[in-house]
């Protein structure tokens, strides 16, 4: 018997590293494997999709799976629909590790909006030069707002973007506030594009903008699925897992 994290987040790797240390909780990490170049974990793992839920539930299953933990990013929308309707098939408990959404503070000058055509649109017509941290699979919405000069700040490449003023700067987080402000006033900018990730490591971002009087657009979280219990912290996670793992009395 096993258990499955279902990582890519620093809660993921942060549990990861708990687990490791409890040879009584025997896990496998896995990894989507949309970045190139994955931050090590003491796990063995995985990395690469299921094949959809009829794959998951048959990994589940042949894997001898006893819990399953998603601690994917708050916008892996499909992958999280994906395990809970697995686990909802295979009868495996499953328990959702995901972080608390940013909110707005005073001095915040945010527009949330529902996804990535909703950013493009708040963008308005008028030519701005914009920080866009949303990382680079979505890109291409943007293309639809070819006037606006666009610095793109992601991990790995971005590949083929069809926009006339890009500039391409790759970081891996945790971002610092002093070094953000600095980026912003360096390059111009007049608006921060994000998505509403909760990352401590990326909040920096929003506090040079607040500093700075920068407006912001916020994309919202895509919707959660129905009735998966949800913990905000790995420690959390971990007292659950040592409660489905416990033998029965």
């Amino acid at each position: 018997m096993t258990i499955l994290l279902l990582g890519g987040t620093t809660e993921a790797t942060a549990l990861a590293h708990r687990l490791a240390a409890r040879p009584d909780l025997p896990a496998i990490l896995s990894l989507a494997g949309r970045t190139s170049t994955p931050r090590t974990a003491p796990l063995p793992t995985r990395i690469g999709g299921f094949g959809g839920v009829e794959g998951l539930v048959e990994h589940l299953r042949r894997g001898g799976v006893r819990a399953v933990v998603d601690a994917t990013h708050p916008f892996a929308a499909r992958m999280s629909l994906n395990a809970a309707q697995a686990c909802r098939s295979a009868g495996v408990p499953l328990l959702a590790l995901v972080r608390p959404e940013w909110t707005p503070g005073p001095g915040d000058r945010w527009t949330i909006v529902r996804d990535m055509a909703g950013a493009v649109a708040a963008l308005g017509a008028a030519p701005k030069r914009v920080f866009l941290t949303v990382g680079r699979l979505e890109l291409s919405a943007f293309e639809a707002a070819p006037q606006h000069a666009y610095l793109v700040r992601t991990i790995d490449p971005i590949g083929d973007v069809a926009l006339p003023n890009l500039a391409e700067i790759r970081h891996r987080p945790p971002f610092d506030e002093a070094a953000e402000r600095a980026l912003m006033q360096a390059e111009r900018i007049d608006v921060l594009v994000t998505k509403n990730s909760g990352a401590a490591a990326t909040r920096p971002k929003l506090d040079a903008a607040r500093a700075l009087g920068l407006p912001v657009i916020v994309i919202a979280r895509p919707p959660r699925p129905d009735g998966v219990e949800t913990v905000a912290a790995p420690a959390e996670a971990l007292a659950w897992l040592e409660r489905v793992h416990a033998p029965a009395p």
